[in-house]
This record gives structure tokens, sequence and C-alpha cells, in this order.
């Protein structure tokens, strides 16, 4: 059994990472929306963090973030923000781009094992797509303010705002949509596995075993 398990974790792993490039790669998981873009990576994430736990969204978020980086180079689809950020320092650039990714795919998965003590698989999957959107937005807008915050071509696009300002109104609409799709796919594909019985979720506490702790 634990070599199946084992096994099902590599193949799922390989087929989110798979989708991830397709989405990096092509304008299917790409929606430019001025600068920014509307990104659809999220979605492998949050499924990652369900289906594989913090492990599996570590790994996929990072995986998500370089080739992110990569895209700052005009590899898969080009980025105009990335590219402007990797010519101001290359190496904040690229720190800018992975570390969020990697953390929101590691804290996701911390996220649904807790839900999943308290609530269905539906609810767990639901909100944990919905945190992995936020998360990649509220971690990679900090990092950029963070990073790159005193360069010109930050301070020309906030414009005078405070950074709460900045980033609500700087991705309000990216955000939204970000976070209402990824909820969405990933509740219904989450959800999906656990019906299938292709993984597993933390078992529900009673309250007679919370009494009893």
């Amino acid at each position: 059994m634990k070599n199946k398990s084992q096994i099902r974790a590599m193949v799922l792993t390989g087929l989110l990472m798979a989708i991830v490039v397709i989405f990096c790669t092509t304008p299917i998981g790409s929606i430019p929306v001025g600068p920014l873009v509307i990104t659809l990576n999220v979605i492998p994430v949050g499924i990652a963090a369900v289906a594989l736990g913090p492990v599996g969204g570590l790994i996929i978020g990072t995986f998500f973030g370089i080739l992110s980086f990569l895209q700052c180079f005009g590899i898969g689809v080009p980025s105009a923000m990335g590219a402007v950020l990797l010519e101001i320092n290359p190496f904040f650039a690229f720190v800018q781009r992975v570390i969020p990714r990697a953390l929101d795919g590691l804290i996701a998965g911390f996220i649904f094992r807790g839900v999943a003590k308290i609530a269905n698989s539906w609810i767990s999957c639901f909100v944990t797509g919905f945190c992995t959107a936020l998360l990649n937005t509220v971690l990679f807008m900090g990092a950029l303010v963070l990073l790159f915050g005193n360069t010109d071509y930050i301070q020309e696009l906030m414009a005078g705002k405070n950074v709460i300002v900045f980033i609500i109104t700087f991705v309000g609409v990216n955000a939204l949509v970000e976070m209402c799709t990824a909820s969405i796919f990933t509740g219904a594909v989450g959800s999906a596995l656990v019906a299938a019985k292709l993984i597993s979720i933390p078992e529900k506490k009673h309250k007679s075993q919370e009494i009893t702790e």
C-alpha cells in the first residue's frame, strides 16, 4: 500500500508539473492585464497542497516560481514587469518570483490539513484554493514592495499611494479572478480525488475526542 501511495504521489506530482509547464509556456495559463498577468498556475499549486500536503505544495509552488522567473528572460510567456525587475536586480528578481510561490504552496498545504479536520472535503478544498490564490497575491506583491519598493519603477507605479492601497488597486481585479478560479477548480478537482479515494484527508475530530484531549 505504501509503495502504491508513493507511486501515486509521484505520478500526480509529474502531472501537476506538466500542467504548470503548459500554463507557463503557452497563453492558456496567462491572461495579460496591463503590467500584470492573471495566472492560472495557482490552481495546480492548490491541488498539490490538497493532494500532496505541504511538501507537495512546496515542490509545485517552487517549480511554478522557477518557471515564472524564466519568463523574465522571455522564456515561455514573457513578463514585461519581470524583464524590468531583472534589469534592476537579477538576484532580487529571482527571490521575488520564486520564494513567494514556494511559501504559498507550503502554507496552503498546512491550511488544507487544518481545515480538513473541521470541515468536509469540498469546503476544505475550496478554502485551500481560495487561500492559495490570496497568498500568491499577498506574498508576491509583498516581496515586490519589499525588494523593489525604493526603485523608480515601483515608485512610479505606486504614485504616492501607501503599500496596502497600492496592492489593492494594482491587483484588485486580477486577484479576484484568480481567487474565484482557484477556489472552484481546486474545490472540484480535490473533491473528485477524495471521492475516488486517490487521496486521503485528515480525519475530523469528534466532540468526544476533543473532550478527552
